[in-house]
């Protein structure tokens, strides 16, 4: 029960993702798009206040803000797609009734008990909602519609009726079942919401604390990434109270994401909201991670270079080159950390110990760049195009990061004579995944994973596949090495992890290919 309540968490962490990695690219066109139309950047480039430059900037905005507006209808989408084994589909399509059936519930709800309100809803937590004055709940009604959906899916897509409603068996019962499943708890919602939002102030107090609360996040970030929980952590301080609340303007936010896509998208640097604001939010977003992408691992992987046998590192240094850029470039961090975390735990648990310390100046020195993923295109994007960002405050914070990250590293690797990428007797070849030969690779870790009738599922995530197995007994090691793997972790009984960074969802697709 324990496991499996585990491999639940683990799944719904990767459920999360695929609403998060939308957001991520529309963002950046977003961030383009407020920057190049700011007044300070027309008074430096005259022909952007060209009409026809505004209306292009203006209307690709528009379009892209439609995603951020939809926000908890992704998540229903795909925490429904997710979470569900069977017919994701059929899943998807409930979800979205599941969401539509619980803001009209919670609309009738206000309506009986006369606490709909006609002006300042946002004071009362209330809002317009696709066209339904309801209770807003943001991103986290769409996650309860999501698992329901898929929770019925799952356990309904083959149902039989008496032969008189043969008509509504199987999967056309999912989304009406989900409709009536979801009424009584878009009615209970409303009674039970202000306990909700009580623990959620009580963790934000813990999490959202001036200065230190962005360096306890970061450390619990970083120390869940093994367990692949960390994307449920982000989510809870993105989406939920846990992220505190802010008044913008006259509305109220919940959740640091939202307030930052209207501060950085709308109000502009310019906005008092900027600087009240900015740079708290940007500490549990990009501005924290850019410290991880851009200094911390490039300092880690120079330290495992320098370290690295004299007769390997040749080898270690395309290695180590490609997972740091996969970082740089990507926000991939899970293959170099994955070189380290298990070979050596305490120094993993040093290093997360270290990001939330060092995360803990960004407030302090005022850094505001925007947005989630930190990479070296956001920090071009919402650091360098954006004023009042205090981009030159994160250079230096990142080069002292760079500085330490690599003594300690360095010392910890020399001292307890590490295992890192060059430093083995005998190193995994990663010539089939830089060559793209995914058939290949996806033909190795079949058989090292025990052979087609010992794997019972796979699925993958941002850098990792993670399979479930028969018998764990029947795994081999030697061979998930010589297909290029960067590294494994064993979560629970028969369940492993094997990353292969951004190749993963190639190689994933040949496995699939191959077992059926």
């Amino acid at each position: 029960m324990k496991a499996t309540f585990k491999d639940e968490i683990q799944t719904f962490g990767r459920s999360l993702l695929l609403p998060i990695a939308v957001l991520a690219p529309v963002g950046m066109v977003m961030g383009i798009c407020s920057a190049l139309g700011q007044n300070y950047m027309i008074e430096k480039i005259p022909f952007l206040g060209n009409e026809y430059c505004k209306a292009i900037f203006s209307s690709v905005g528009s379009i892209a803000s439609i995603i951020f507006q939809n926000i908890p209808i992704l998540f229903a989408m795909g925490v429904a797609y997710g979470m569900s084994k069977k017919e994701k589909g059929i899943a998807v399509f409930a979800a979205v009734i599941a969401y539509l059936t619980l803001l009209i519930s919670m609309n009738v709800h206000l309506k009986l008990s006369g606490e709909l309100v006609k002006e300042n809803m946002a004071f009362v937590g209330q809002g317009m909602v696709l066209g339904i004055h309801t209770l807003k709940i943001e991103a986290l009604g769409g996650i309860i519609a999501g698992l329901l959906a898929a929770k019925v899916t799952d356990r309904f897509y083959r149902l039989q009726l008496p032969l008189a409603f043969a008509f509504f068996s199987g999967k056309k019962s999912v989304a009406i079942i989900s409709i009536g499943l979801m009424i009584p708890i878009g009615l209970l919602i409303p009674f039970v919401w202000d306990w909700f939002t009580f623990g959620m102030s009580k963790l934000s107090s813990i999490m959202m604390a001036p200065d230190i609360g962005a360096g306890i996040y970061m450390t619990l970030n970083r120390l869940l990434i093994p367990f692949g929980l960390h994307h449920v952590l982000s989510s809870t301080i993105r989406f939920t109270e846990a992220g505190g609340t802010y008044l913008i303007d006259g509305q109220v936010y919940v959740g640091i994401l939202p307030a930052m896509n209207k501060i950085l998208f709308e109000l502009g640097p310019n906005s008092e909201a900027w600087n009240e604001y900015m740079p708290t939010l940007a500490s549990y977003l990009a501005s924290s991670q850019m410290l991880t992408t851009l200094f911390r691992i490039p300092a880690i992987g120079l330290a495992m270079y320098h370290m690295a046998y004299f007769k390997n590192k040749k080898f270690a240094k395309g290695m180590i080159l490609t997972v740091v850029l996969t970082a740089f470039l990507g926000n991939i961090t899970e293959p170099l950390e994955f070189s380290f975390l298990f070979i050596a735990p305490k120094l993993f648990i040093v290093y997360a110990i270290l990001c939330g310390v060092f995360a803990i100046p960004l407030q302090m020195l005022g850094v505001s760049i925007g947005y989630i993923r930190g990479t070296i295109f956001d920090f071009g994007i919402f650091g360098l195009m954006y004023e009042n960002t205090h981009w030159v405050n994160l250079i230096l914070l990142g080069i002292v990061n760079f500085i330490v990250f690599y003594f300690v590293f360095r010392y910890a690797i020399s001292k307890f004579d590490i295992k890192t990428p060059g430093r083995e007797d005998e190193m995994s070849d990663s010539s089939l995944l830089n060559n793209k030969e995914y058939d290949k690779v996806a033909s190795l870790v079949i058989e090292a994973l025990g052979g087609k009738e010992n794997i019972k599922q796979v699925e993958n995530c941002v850098s990792r596949l993670r399979v479930d197995v028969v018998d764990q007994k029947k795994l081999n090691m030697d061979l998930i090495r010589e297909s290029g793997a960067l590294g494994t972790f064993i979560p629970s009984s028969n369940h492993i992890h094997v990353v292969f960074g951004p190749h993963v969802e190639f190689v994933r697709n040949s496995v699939d290919d191959q077992l059926h």
